[in-house]
């Protein structure tokens, strides 16, 4: 119904940044609000920035100020700017999808494959 594929992913140093994007095609008109998780070896996936439909935001607090989720509803793509990159940033990101309340649009939210994010000091 919906496909997520996560870019941009890749080995940076500490203080860089990385720009992560998540294509969605399919049925997009499915998508409500979009998210950012992501997961470090060893660790629980972890909520990391949502952005509802009307463009309202919300962080994890330990990104707060350096990270911005944006979206393009005209591009179906959700966008994730990385600035000032720790190495505890190091995981994959995933991009979620959250379905509106319809019908049409089954039961299951949706998830892409990840991207991984590597930061070295």
């Amino acid at each position: 119904q919906v496909q997520l594929v996560e870019s941009g992913g890749g080995l940076v140093q500490a203080g860089d940044f990385l720009r992560l994007s998540c294509a969605a095609s399919g049925d997009t008109s499915c998508i409500a609000a979009m998210a950012w998780y992501r997961q470090a070896p060893g660790k629980e996936r972890e909520f990391l920035a949502g952005i509802s439909s009307g463009g309202s935001t919300n962080y994890l607090d330990s990104v707060k100020g350096r990270f911005t989720i944006s979206r393009d509803n005209a591009k179906n793509t959700l966008y994730l700017q990385m600035n000032s990159l720790k190495t505890e940033d190091t995981a994959v990101y995933y991009c979620n999808a959250a379905r509106i309340i319809a019908a049409v649009c089954g039961g299951m939210d949706y998830w892409g494959k990840g991207t991984l994010g590597t930061v070295s000091s």
